[in-house]
């Protein structure tokens, strides 16, 4: 046995599909399937139950993935000790929502990979919940606070959102000069079912039954058809930035704050890879999302009729 076995045991632990871990761990799918075999034999114990929907761990594989994930954390310390920057390199997986992974993670990714050449970064940016324990990325920025568990989490960053509509929406409707006039307007929202998280705003809590006319599963969707007309958005502040056709209704009444969370697995966090990308995360996120709601200021104020 030894402790390249060990490493993509632990990978395919993580993922259980050998392409994921093989995609991960930058090499074909049948070098993970001879990794495991090898382990296997030398141990004389199968450690996964294979099927149709994955690789999951026998009972003598969970015995051995705690010593595993303790060697790990001990070949960590090693290495950080070494050279802190010896190791950062190969594949991490980001998983975070639509808004954040395509208005801010390119920015800070770019950041990262310029320090350390040898990363590489695949991120999915989705319109639902990443959950840690289904192994889908090894580092999840969320918007609900994460749950507990073999984790680490910390907050990454506080945003804003406001209600948002398009100038030609506005003219054609009745003004809104109070939050009670909201009622009497269309909004747009998630499709029902496929709410990003337990926490977002809601148009619900704005709207009359009825008035939300709209849905879609995407944010930038949902900003789309605000810009068209279709009724009026709720967005974090640092999206709608990104648009010059929107307007800001009762900007100093509207005021939504939310907090992002950024979360991994415990036994990542002294891999050098996940712990640096971990920490210029954090480092970035405060000064990237206080300069969106700056620029978001300063076009609303530029912006006419918003008033």
């Amino acid at each position: 046995m030894n402790w390249d076995d060990l490493r993509f045991f632990l990978d395919l632990a993580r993922t259980g599909r050998l392409t994921a871990s093989a995609r991960r761990l930058g090499v074909e799918h049948t070098t993970v399937a001879r990794k495991i075999q090898a382990l296997e034999t030398s141990l004389g114990a199968q450690l996964f139950v294979r099927s149709q929907t994955g690789y999951a761990l026998t009972e003598r594989g969970r015995r051995i993935l705690e010593s595993a994930e303790d060697m790990e954390i001990a070949y960590g310390h090693i290495t950080s000790s070494i050279d802190e920057d010896v190791d950062v390199a190969g594949l991490v997986r980001i998983g975070c929502n639509e808004a954040y992974g395509t208005q801010i993670i390119p920015r800070h990714v770019a950041e990262i990979m310029a320090k350390y050449p040898e990363l590489r970064v695949e991120v999915l940016a989705l319109p639902r919940a990443i959950p840690l324990p289904r192994n889908e990325a090894d580092i999840v920025i969320s918007i609900d606070r994460p749950e507990r568990g073999p984790y680490i989490a910390s907050k990454l960053a506080d945003y804003e959102l406001g209600v948002y509509a398009s100038p030609g929406y506005l003219s054609m409707h009745s003004s809104i000069n109070t939050v009670d006039d909201l009622a009497g307007h269309d909004f747009i929202d998630y499709v029902s079912e496929m709410v990003l998280a337990k926490n977002v705003p809601k148009p619900a809590d704005y709207a009359a039954p009825g008035r939300i006319k709209y849905r879609s599963t995407s944010i930038l969707g949902q900003k789309a058809a605000a810009e068209s007309g279709l009724g009026i958005v709720i967005l974090p502040i640092y999206v709608a930035a990104q648009s010059l056709g929107l307007v800001r209704v009762l900007p100093g009444e509207v005021v939504l704050h939310k907090s992002y969370w950024i979360t991994m697995h415990s036994s990542l966090r002294n891999v050098s890879r996940f712990r640096t990308v971990w920490n210029q995360l954090r480092e970035m996120a405060e000064s990237e999302l206080g300069q969106a709601s700056a620029l978001a200021l300063a076009l609303q104020k530029n912006t006419p009729g918003t008033d």
